[in-house]
């Protein structure tokens, strides 16, 4: 197109553009574009955490490196920590309130330290999960990754802390009288549904924690709720024999409990199977795979708007 201007010259107009009247999405399409930080379909989302296998376990082992990287003693607060915990409920319910009833001393003593070690694993995967996101967000905004990575991480440095805190869980059964048997094969899969709950549980978190940062403020005193009706310093049953038995099946069913409770029966050779609820095996794996699952699923629902706003 042309046009004749005031002194007698010829003006040529640029031609109409071939996008023009186009959409957004018609444009992005037109040119193969995307939006950055889409949320992938399920399956090629599975796919991109495996091939981030490698930085996932990097990852937790430097988080879990750097942890006590600024104490004296180092990795010995991975298990100093939770032993000294375990002696100040001893101290309390074990000698004061005297919640080993129903249990000598050979068997409470490794009950009360295999409650806290198998305990703290969860608790400290929930803890690190709620700040995955939030407490990660430059790393986060800089870098292109599936986000799911951050809460699988986490709670893989958690289960390595537990495996090296199992060497003194190990000592302190045997020095009590639980000699290794077969029962200790079954420590394998109850870690391994333990892990599997942890790690949903952590997802969930993550995306909670993502949106709502001041959960973290409040979630020391859901886990130390949690903590004290899980029968970590006492065994549920005993102590609730005079209640209505649903409270006591309530309780010992929560995963917590489960988890704990089979650890305890692999482990120490004073606490048999009825200690446990019926069925435990199956509940624990319905725990492990629904939470799992779920949070996974859940998680990554959310997985483009992490790092935003």
């Amino acid at each position: 197109m042309s046009e004749t201007t005031h002194d007698g010259g010829v003006a040529v107009s640029a031609p109409p553009s071939p996008d023009e009247g186009l959409s957004a999405a018609d444009l992005a399409a037109k040119y193969g574009l995307s939006v950055s930080g889409a949320r992938p379909g399920l399956v090629e989302y599975v796919r991109q955490l495996v091939g981030r296998r490698h930085f996932i376990l990097a990852f937790s082992q430097a988080k879990l490196t750097a942890q006590y990287s600024q104490a004296k003693l180092g990795q010995l607060w991975q298990v100093a920590t939770p032993l000294l915990n375990a002696a100040v409920y001893f101290l309390i319910f074990g000698l004061i309130l005297k919640a080993d009833r129903g249990m000598d001393r050979e068997v409470y003593i490794p009950f009360l330290v295999t409650g806290v070690f198998v305990f703290t694993f969860t608790q400290s995967s929930v803890m690190a999960g709620v700040r995955a996101i939030s407490g990660n967000l430059g790393l986060v905004r800089a870098l292109h990754f599936p986000r799911a990575a951050l809460p699988i991480s986490f709670s893989l440095q958690q289960l390595q802390q537990l495996l090296f805190s199992m060497i003194v869980l190990f000592v302190v059964a045997v020095g009590f009288g639980s000699y290794p048997r077969l029962s200790w094969l079954l420590i394998l899969p109850v870690l391994v549904l333990q892990f599997l709950f942890n790690t949903g549980l952590a997802m969930i978190m993550a995306r909670m924690g993502a949106k709502t940062p001041d959960l973290a403020q409040l979630m020391p005193f859901v886990m130390r709720t949690w903590m004290y009706a899980s029968g970590v310093m006492f065994s549920i049953p005993v102590m609730l024999e005079e209640h209505p038995e649903w409270i006591a099946d309530i309780l010992q069913w929560n995963p917590a409990a489960i988890y704990m409770d089979l650890m305890r029966f692999a482990l120490i050779d004073g606490y048999g199977s009825e200690n446990l609820p019926p069925h435990v095996w199956a509940v624990a794996g319905g725990w492990a795979v629904l939470v799992a699952v779920g949070g996974f699923v859940y998680f990554w629902k959310a997985e483009e708007r992490y790092g935003r706003g």
